[in-house]
């Protein structure tokens, strides 16, 4: 089962969730983003967080679920939920933008539900995110620009192909080297790591 999460960070263009919930069969919001979906005209079948963004009215198309524990964020309370479900892929928008802390504790979040679907990907208006298998493949337009950047904090034995500014048994560790900005130079990438977690944002084709 496919599932969309939408949280109150900076919010996905509204064609693009469109386009995403009409493939998938589940919409949560994650608190604060049920706001954002009322704006965008189209409506959660579940509500969940500590609800510190979003006052319930009464009128809510799906289900409340009030989870009041400060010991996990609204995202991390909607994955589990979306882990119950038996939910196989999840799409994430909002995850990012605003403030940075709580980016940054969102992407702790992504490593952490990482291994309990079969993908986890978070999505905004310039590029799609996840956390790369060790042997990875994909064909992408040429001249597509792709970042890679070490989430554990070192990521060894990395091999790239496809992309203009190789890597073989190279290294990316925060404060000495990343790998931001690269360009695909093939329609098929490959990369491969042996250690570390390794994030991969691919950029979309907008001007907007």
């Amino acid at each position: 089962m496919n599932v969309v999460i939408l949280c109150d960070g900076n919010p996905p263009r509204p064609e693009q969730l469109k386009e995403a919930l009409e493939h998938s069969s589940l919409f949560i919001a994650a608190d604060g983003g049920a706001l954002i979906a009322s704006q965008m005209g189209v409506k959660p079948d579940v509500i969940i967080g500590d609800l510190d963004s979003y006052s319930v009215t009464g009128n809510e198309h799906g289900d409340v679920i009030h989870d009041p524990d400060q010991e996990t964020n609204d995202l991390e309370k909607a994955l589990a939920y979306a882990y119950k479900q038996e939910c196989e892929n999840v799409i994430v928008f909002g995850a990012t933008g605003k403030r940075l802390d709580h980016t940054l504790k969102n992407l702790s979040v992504l490593k952490q539900f990482d291994g309990q679907f079969k993908s986890l990907q978070f999505k905004d208006k310039y590029s799609v995110l996840f956390l790369l298998p060790k042997h990875f493949e994909m064909e992408l337009p040429l001249h597509t620009t792709v970042s890679l950047f070490p989430l554990s904090g070192k990521v060894e034995e990395i091999h790239t192909s496809g992309l203009k500014y190789a890597l073989t048994d190279g290294t990316l560790e925060n404060g000495v080297q990343d790998g931001s900005s690269n360009l695909t130079v093939e329609k098929k990438i490959e990369i491969f790591h042996k250690k570390g977690d390794l994030l991969i944002f691919i950029n979309h084709k907008t001007d907007k």
